[in-house]
Order: C-alpha cells, then structure tokens, then sequence
C-alpha cells in the first residue's frame, strides 16, 4: 500500500498571512486538528496544529515562570514562546520544520515516521508542492477497508483450518511449535499445550480467530514460568477468559 492510496487531497490549507483566529476556526469548521501552511507556489513552508495554539495569552495560558528560573532560559528561547503567545498571524506560531513524504512511498514509512517523531500527519509533497496529507485517521480508514470479513467459508476442512494455524504459528518467530498443539471440530479451535510467557497466549488467540473458517476459539493452554516453575492451568489466577 502506497501514500497515494491513503492520502487526503485536495489539502485544506493555511498561509503565513492567515490569521490565527481563522486557523483556529477552520480547523473546528472542518473537524481537522492541523493545517499545512503554503507559500504561493504551493510548497510547504510550515505546519499549524491544535498543539500550537495551546499556550496563549487570550486564554491565560502562555508559560510563566519563576523570575530566577528565567534567567537560566537563553533569551531567545523566551522570545519564541512570547511570540508563539502572541502571534497574531499563522507565520508567527506555526512549526516550520516540516517533514513530509512522497505519494509513491510505502505506507509503513510515514507509520514509522509518526512513531519515531511522535506526529499525528504528514503533507505528502511531490515535485516540491503539497498534493496530500496522511493523518491518523487516513490510516483508521485504511484499517477499516482492509480488516477481513466474514465470506462463509464454510467448505474449508477442520483438517484444513488445523494445518492452516499449525503453519502460521510455524511462520511466527514467536510461535512455540514444539509445545503447543491444535484440535479443530465443526470449526471450533482448541488449543492444548504449554507456553512459558503467558503473553503469547492472546497471540495464539489472535492467531487462530484470523483463520477462515474458524467459529471459535477455546483456550486450554497451561502457563508454566520458566524460571520458578509455577504452573498455571487453564482459567487459573491472573489468566483472562479462556473462550471467545
């Protein structure tokens, strides 16, 4: 999946000359919580978020600090709040170090972008002009497009579905192939055996609901720790419900 396939376009923009009042009021018109920031030709010159608007004087919310405490802070560092409270145009508060993405990159790029740098979107520029934005949500709406639905697989086997989940735990660099067995009836899963980190047993679940054909999922693994022994039997203290 690419950027392009996810994107929003066109872009609901803002420049450096847009007041911070109508920023503020485009974003609560049109439910968005940020706007790109563009120059004439289009390019991408800043970012204006919710986060951005936070700390203001209209709202008696701008940063104050002890008297001492500032004169530990550089100067310009307190001039730059001062201006990001009392800025009356776009150009005055946004953040202008952008980082964006391309429409022909993977979608696991700007996933691993929003992680790394904490971001809620990304402007998707090509040839130096903005032609998208990928926010959260694009990717909520993603999820919801492609989540499996249920098409009446019926026909598989229980042979099937068994040798199916055998494979995918096999696959899985996880998976506890060696202890862990399944049992299928009428597409009803068990699974039997033992796990020595109880964090793989919803796994497992995960796992085996996934499969076409499946109906259900009962529990029946044992939980032995590895280090003191211990074992905990299925639906024994601090382990969930054992069917679904």
């Amino acid at each position: 999946m690419k950027v392009s396939d996810i994107m929003t376009h066109p872009v609901i923009t803002a420049t450096s000359e847009t007041t911070v009042g109508e920023a503020a009021a485009l974003m609560l018109d049109r439910r968005i919580s940020g706007l790109p920031v563009v120059d004439a030709a289009g390019a991408v010159v800043g970012i204006v978020t919710e986060g951005d608007l936070l700390r203001r004087a209209e709202t008696g919310t701008e940063r104050r600090r002890a008297r001492w405490l500032e004169f530990l802070i550089t100067p310009g560092r307190l001039a730059s709040e001062y201006a990001q409270a009392h800025g009356r145009r776009v150009g005055e508060v946004m953040t202008d170090t952008v980082l964006s993405v391309a429409p022909e990159d993977p979608v696991t790029d700007i996933v691993a972008l929003m992680e790394r740098r904490r971001i809620k979107r990304v402007p998707v520029v090509d040839r130096g002009r903005l032609v998208g934005i990928v926010s959260r949500a694009n990717l909520m709406r993603a999820l919801l497009r492609n989540l499996p639905r249920d098409t009446g697989s019926g026909t598989i086997s229980d042979r099937e579905i068994r040798d199916q989940i055998l494979g995918e735990i096999a696959k899985q660099p996880w998976g506890p192939r060696a202890s862990v067995d399944v049992s299928v009836e009428d597409g009803v899963v068990e699974l039997n055996g033992a796990v020595t980190d109880d964090r793989v047993r919803p796994a497992l679940r995960v796992l085996a609901e996934n499969m076409p054909g499946v109906k259900e999922v009962r529990d029946r693994l044992i939980w032995v720790e590895p280090m003191s022994g211990f074992v905990v039997p299925p639906g024994g203290p601090g382990v969930p419900g054992t069917e679904r």
